[in-house]
């Protein structure tokens, strides 16, 4: 069974707590705090796998989690870190937060590898607690928790040209004459359960990639039958193919099937109707006497002034697919070359940082300056400030914040220290 949505759950590990110990040795006096830090919890990161093409594993297992960081130990011994949970997913997956349907990331193109919830940091040991006047801390910071998110994953196939038309009317046929794609092929008047896709060669012009979508029958877009879950594979397409059953060897009227099925398009999703269209009146081959003259002007009349130039073709004999399969990739170069990427909504580091919590800022002696509050604590345990990325997150939270702005209020000069959490910072504007 083609699966393309799924709901998990996933989630970060929490970083591992700091420790509490002080140096004990033969003829060491008072060695002082040794607790080393916790390790910090893994990372949940979606990765393309090239050789998936559904979701079919997702309904087998709900719950994907990372590892936790180690607890540090004593002589000042770092806790292990927790190991990234790597969830394989096909291209062209979207995944986004369940609870408001925002994108998160589109695994597509450019990303192949994102880390989508950062691990917890781990907590420092005792052994950095240690001042002038307080020499024995028997303090240790706890590691920060991993964030758990439920999302959904939902596919839409990556191709350039989407092949529609109800079913038997020789589309997977088709495919398979101008493709590398072997789809099943059978007198079948139900839909095919999956998207197919075949790469088509052109001499002496680029090649394309196409995708036979089923489902598209009518009410689809209302969830009938499997068309409202396999209309989502249209979105990413540049170009749309109507085939239809010219010489109606079952009784259907190909014009009112290609109206049918513009009807479901626009039901879904209008702008679907923006796309180029082309009709391949399929079929050809069995007609008698005058009959395809007459069908096709019908076509042609009915639809070109539209735009949506008529190709009859046979897909059994090859007959006039060499001529459509050119017009589509003139089509598809006069349009942008740009990808269709769904592009973030939600930032789940971002989200956990929300909230109206107020942040203390206070000068506690000369030149030292104490930042503190929730939020500050939560944006501290899921950044790292020693990663490029990490500290200019942390810049644009102080940003947003208005930390900058209310430290300079207080008299903040360059050279003057900011403490936060056990972290300390000299101020440089």
């Amino acid at each position: 069974m083609f699966a393309d949505r799924a709901k998990i759950i996933i989630r970060s590990g929490n970083g591992g707590d700091g420790h509490v110990s002080f140096r004990r040795e033969l003829f060491v006096a008072a060695g002082g705090p040794d607790g080393g830090d916790g390790g910090k919890g893994g990372d949940l990161i979606f990765e393309v796998d090239k050789g998936l093409n559904t979701l079919n594993e997702f309904r087998h297992r709900r719950k994907y989690a990372a590892t936790n960081g180690e607890p540090g130990n004593k002589r000042r011994c770092h806790g292990a870190d927790g190991e990234d949970l790597v969830i394989k997913v096909p291209e062209g997956t979207i995944v986004r937060d369940a609870a408001t349907g925002k994108v998160i990331v589109d695994m597509s193109h450019d990303n192949q590898r994102v880390t989508v919830l950062k691990g917890g940091r781990g907590g420092k040991g005792n052994m950095h607690y240690a001042t002038a006047t307080m020499q024995v801390p028997k303090y240790a910071q706890p590691g920060k928790p991993g964030i758990e998110l439920e999302v959904t994953l939902e596919l839409k196939v990556i191709a350039d040209v989407g092949l529609v038309g109800f079913p038997n009317v020789g589309k997977s046929t088709f495919l398979s004459v101008v493709s590398n794609a072997r789809p099943k092929i059978a007198n079948y008047h139900f839909t095919t359960l999956n998207p197919n896709l075949g790469v088509v060669d052109l001499p002496d012009a680029d090649g394309f990639v196409i995708a036979d979508i089923p489902g598209l029958i009518e009410g689809a877009s209302e969830g009938i039958g499997l068309g409202h879950e396999f209309l989502r594979h249209i979105e990413r397409t540049k170009v749309i193919i109507h085939m239809v059953d010219a010489a109606s060897t079952e009784g259907r009227d190909p014009i009112n099937d290609i109206k049918a099925i513009n009807e479901e398009l626009a039901s879904y999703d209008p702008e679907l109707l923006k796309k180029p269209q082309v009709i391949a009146a399929n079929k050809c081959d069995v007609f008698y006497g005058n009959e395809e003259d007459t069908v096709i002007s019908l076509l042609k009349e009915e639809f070109e002034p539209q735009g949506m130039l008529v190709y009859p073709i046979s897909a059994v004999t090859g007959r006039g697919v060499k001529d459509l399969l050119y017009h589509v990739r003139s089509l598809l170069d006069s349009l942008p070359e740009e990808p269709i990427i769904y592009e973030q909504e939600y930032d789940p580091g971002e989200a956990i940082l929300s909230g109206d919590e107020p942040i203390e800022i206070e000068q506690v002696e000369e030149h030292v300056f104490r930042v503190e509050g929730p939020r500050v604590d939560r944006m501290l345990g899921y950044t790292n400030i020693d990663d490029e990325k990490g500290f200019e997150f942390f810049q644009k939270f102080m940003r947003e914040n208005e930390v900058y702005e209310k430290l300079e209020e207080l008299g903040i000069e360059e050279g003057d220290t900011v403490r936060m959490y056990g972290l300390e910072f000299d101020y440089y504007k």
